[in-house]
């Protein structure tokens, strides 16, 4: 059971902080599709990909002193923060997870905002489907966030990166 909870520990650790819960639900569903083994289900939602197990894995992480979760009112909402305790960094290097390219893989995106990261996982989403239908499922599902043909050919571009990365190395 806690091998899964050490894997999302060694990826906040990886990424040092990870600041909005909707950019950790991408960035470890980005990651997941790019060949880690992350266990978590997700299913498509509001801001695309989501899962459930995830939200309740650092909740339970939070509970256990492991992850701490420091919650900040921005403007009219509240943003979270996600760090490793020490009581967290100490049970890893006790339980240590090996995946290697991980850090590099989640410094890439934890540099990129939140709308992207919620673009690329949604073409990630739905890579069974031909490119040309991805995209219209972009223009149709996300078309509050006003996504450009520029940014979907950037998504697909970062998505190669990533995957070069993990190839190369």
């Amino acid at each position: 059971m806690l091998k899964d909870h050490a894997k999302l520990m060694q990826a906040i650790a990886a990424s040092g902080e990870i600041i909005g819960r909707k950019k950790l639900q991408k960035m470890i569903y980005i990651a997941k599709k790019v060949t880690f083994p992350f266990q978590e289900r997700f299913q498509f939602h509001f801001y695309g990909p989501y899962s459930e197990e995830l939200t309740l894995r650092v909740e339970e992480l939070c509970n256990m002193g492991f992850l701490d979760e420091l919650k900040e009112k921005k403007g009219g909402y509240y943003q979270y923060r996600y760090t490793l305790t020490e009581s967290g960094k100490e049970f890893l290097s006790l339980n240590e997870v090996e995946m290697p390219y991980l850090e590099e893989c989640l410094n890439s995106m934890n540099g990129q905002n939140a709308r992207f990261l919620e673009l690329v996982s949604t073409v990630l989403y739905f890579d069974n489907l031909e490119k040309d239908e991805v995209i219209e499922k972009v223009f149709t599902l996300k078309k509050k966030q006003n996504y450009t043909m520029d940014e979907i050919i950037q998504a697909y571009q970062y998505i190669e990166e990533l995957q070069a990365k993990i190839r190369q190395n």
